[in-house]
């Protein structure tokens, strides 16, 4: 962004911007993604935008950054669920399935055909850090971290995010088989991960 809105007007207008970037993606695509048509749709005046956007470049990078930062609060919630490894693994499964399911035809867009700047990858790394992170104080529960923490975090989240991305692209999002199946997933791996620990 060229400029953070400070007043609640601003905040309200690149509000609207971003509402209106994410409608537009996931109607027309990456393609079909223009300035001028995302001030149109957000109610705003073209020049409004270019207070905070250059291009829409920079647009779609607000899009995912937003992204970046519900899938962290999601994790950050499941975390704070409570003692119980089944409340952790509700709130994860529950909350990133609630999150892609709002809008999962941007999401495809994001991920399968919307371009990165080179500025981003400091912000996807930074992204991935604190995602990883976030995974393995769920796979630890309040244990000690193991050595193979990182790569148990890895391999959770792929398949957490394969499922849920796959799903988008079914249409199946909102089947309540999804997610107890993918409960159940969760619920494996975690408990096999803890009596490996136990064993080393």
């Amino acid at each position: 962004m060229r400029k953070e809105p400070r007043q609640e007007r601003s905040r309200d207008t690149v509000e609207a911007i971003l509402q209106a970037t994410a409608h537009i993606l996931a109607r027309r695509g990456w393609a079909g993604l223009s300035t001028n048509e995302v001030a149109r749709v957000a109610g705003v005046s073209i020049g409004s935008l270019y207070q905070y956007f250059p291009n829409k470049l920079a647009l779609i990078e607000a899009v995912r950054r937003r992204h970046f930062d519900e899938i962290l609060s999601v994790l950050r919630a499941a975390n704070d669920a409570g003692e119980s490894r089944a409340q952790s693994i509700e709130a994860v499964v529950q909350g990133m399935i609630g999150l892609h399911a709002r809008n999962p035809a941007t999401q495809n867009v994001l991920l399968e055909e919307a371009p990165r700047s080179r500025e981003s990858k400091a912000a996807h790394d930074g992204f991935e850090a604190e995602y990883l992170r976030l995974y393995e104080g769920l796979i630890a529960g309040g244990e000690p971290a193991s050595t193979s923490g990182a790569m148990a975090a890895q391999v959770l989240s792929s398949a957490i995010a394969g499922v849920i991305h796959d799903a988008a692209r079914r249409g199946a999002l909102t089947s309540p088989i999804l997610k107890q199946e993918l409960v159940r997933l969760v619920s494996a791996y975690l408990s096999k991960s803890r009596r490996g620990r136990r064993r080393m």
